[in-house]
């Protein structure tokens, strides 16, 4: 048991360098719980980002962008600007975190997509990738 519990604290840790290591000039949410509740904030962080975001089903860069598309289409932006963090340091190019934010506008509606660019500028300004490279689009 007690070697599960080191695997799932390195597993934790490994996940949360990949996501929130680097520029992310926003207090994680893991500090926040932490400077409440020390032992819940570990819990939960294992839960979350251990057993949970470390799952392979899906890498890190998907998740995120799922992550990015359900904080987008609620407009919690605070969030979101962590998520956006943590997806551009797992390797998501920005201009498809922005077409996963104007996606979201189909079923939340353009002021959920105008927010949700808002906050995607304001990172990328942030970390000094503003304005995005363009890409070449697929064609139809």
């Amino acid at each position: 048991m007690e070697q599960d519990l080191q695997d799932l604290i390195e597993k934790t840790k490994k996940t949360a360098q990949r996501l929130f290591s680097g520029p992310v000039p926003i207090e994680v949410p893991y500090k926040l719980w932490k400077s409440f509740d020390p032992d819940l904030a570990r819990d939960l962080s294992l839960f979350i980002t251990g057993k949970f975001y470390s799952r392979e089903i899906l890498p890190l860069p998907e998740r995120q962008m799922i992550a990015v598309a359900a904080l987008a289409a609620l407009q919690k932006t605070e969030e979101l600007k962590v998520h956006i963090h943590g997806a551009l340091n797992v390797g998501v190019p920005p201009a498809k975190l922005a077409e996963t934010v104007f996606q979201i506008g189909i079923y939340s509606g353009f002021p959920a997509v105008n927010a949700a660019l808002a906050a995607l500028k304001e990172v990328l300004v942030s970390r000094g990738q503003w304005p995005i490279a363009e890409e070449p689009q697929p064609k139809a």
